[in-house]
């Protein structure tokens, strides 16, 4: 029997190789090892893939996945080998038989280890700083927000709110028990070279029903004036931060004592000022910067969306430094991360209100466009780059009932509040402008309380609905 056939075979399936060479009672015992580990697989996988996401981000069963890897290759690695040595023919078309057989050994654990490695990384990595208190439990009538509101910067229970006793909804206890709301700030920065200081161009809200995974996404205008802060905190005497929102950031790098807290002053100011401004208690944030976005979506294989108009920027600022020419025409667009954070980013000829709406757009079509083959072949690439451009303080011990509670948001409902100027703003000049923030408040919670909610200003949208609307 010729050597290189058998060990292909063998790499096949275990076993086989060893009954062509008449090893019948090796090829039965491997066989049943076969059934055994097989039959493992299934059952973990009937019994357990409703919990799939929350075991992808559990580093014990990480590790698990990545010991049974390493004992699989092993097994089948030797079974191969024996199959080959034990036959007699050993000619070059063998040798290369044999190469090909190892490669269908190795290969796959090779990518499959790779991916879970990754995995493990990343969330150890990014999930894995100081301990963060969780959010209290709280009870809040999202119809009715408080007049008088002392945001603190910590995770304790804000004045706004009555601390009620932590029920339990389920047999497991989940990390946000008694809670009425999950909030969580997505913050995308400008970060990036040549650039001094970090703006958060980005600024959004994402606040989850635990109970019902009904979702709401308020997205902050970057030349939001005088921010409000709590008492204490701030340069200021007008308890405010006096210049545009999405320098609030750099003020915390650059005046620390200024925002105290449990955690960095950047971090403390935009928690506390968040707060505030929707009488919310804001519990995690995350946030990417531009080279992360870029790298991500490439990671994902990119994304198409359909331009409504054409969007130009003669002297576009590149996320690695220096500037370019700009030009996405209008239809349907493929963008690579470079030109989907172009378009996500560009304000000249529009303005902030019409990046803001492109942004949910080029989200949403990611959320719909990525494919599992696209997800599971960039996955390591993508977990790369969030454990190199990506920071948040959700702890490692709640990603797993974070990721279920997401798990459950259907995104064709997030309920989407558009903070425009036409809508909100109560006066401004030269770019600064003051929002009617007790609107804004009002405006949030009863998006809050009824997702269906028709608003006066006609701007509050669901998710799915953004990217059929073009305004400036």
């Amino acid at each position: 029997m010729r050597s290189g056939l058998v060990a292909l075979v063998s790499a096949l399936v275990p076993g086989w190789g060893h009954r062509a060479l008449g090893r019948r009672r090796v090829a039965r015992a491997l066989v049943v090892v076969d059934a055994l580990i097989l039959t493992s697989i299934l059952v973990a996988w009937a019994l357990f893939r409703d919990q799939a996401a929350r075991a992808w981000v559990d580093p014990d069963i990480l590790i698990g996945l990545l010991a049974a890897n390493i004992l699989i290759l092993g097994y089948r690695g030797a079974t191969t080998a024996d199959a080959y040595f034990r036959a007699e023919s050993k000619s070059v078309p063998d040798w290369l038989m044999a190469a090909v057989a190892a490669m269908l050994v190795i290969a796959p654990h090779v990518f499959v280890g790779n991916l879970v490695w990754a995995q493990y990384d990343m969330i150890t990595t990014v999930f894995g700083g100081p301990p963060v208190a969780g959010p209290e439990a709280t009870s809040t009538t999202a119809s009715q927000p408080s007049s008088s509101m002392a945001v603190t910067t910590t995770t304790t229970t804000p004045s706004t709110t009555t601390t009620v006793e932590a029920t339990t909804t389920t047999a497991q206890p989940r990390f946000w028990d008694g809670v009425d709301r999950l909030n969580v700030m997505l913050l995308g920065s400008d970060a990036g070279v040549g650039r001094i200081g970090t703006r958060t161009d980005t600024v959004i809200l994402l606040s989850v029903d635990p109970q019902t995974g009904q979702a709401a996404m308020f997205s902050v205008p970057r030349n939001l004036t005088e921010a409000p802060l709590p008492e204490g905190m701030g340069r200021w005497s007008c308890n405010c931060f006096p210049d545009i929102i999405t320098h609030l950031w750099a003020n915390g790098e650059w005046y620390p004592d200024a925002f105290p807290g449990p955690q960095s002053p950047s971090v403390n100011a935009l928690k506390a000022s968040l707060g505030l401004i929707f009488d919310l208690e804001v519990h995690y944030y995350a946030k990417v910067d531009l080279v992360g976005f870029v790298e991500m979506v490439d990671a994902l294989g990119g994304v198409t969306v359909d331009v409504p108009v054409r969007i130009v920027d003669e002297s576009y600022p590149h996320e690695e430094g220096g500037w370019e020419s700009v030009v996405i025409e209008p239809g349907p667009q493929f963008l690579d991360g470079h030109r989907a954070l172009a378009y996500s980013r560009i304000r000249r000829y529009s303005g902030d209100f019409a990046r803001m709406h492109r942004q949910r757009c080029v989200i949403r079509g990611l959320v719909d466009q990525v494919g599992l083959f696209d997800f599971v072949t960039g996955y390591a690439a993508f977990a790369d780059a969030v454990k190199e451009h990506v920071e948040t303080d959700i702890p490692l011990e709640a990603l797993g009932d974070i990721v279920e509670l997401l798990g459950r948001v259907d995104i064709d409902e997030v309920a989407t509040l558009r903070i425009t100027r036409y809508n909100y703003v109560a006066s401004g000049h030269a770019g600064y402008q003051l929002y009617d923030l007790e609107r804004i408040r009002e405006d949030a919670h009863l998006l809050i309380a009824d997702p269906a909610t028709v608003l006066p200003t006609q701007d509050a949208a669901s998710f799915a609905e953004a990217c059929e609307l073009s305004f400036e």
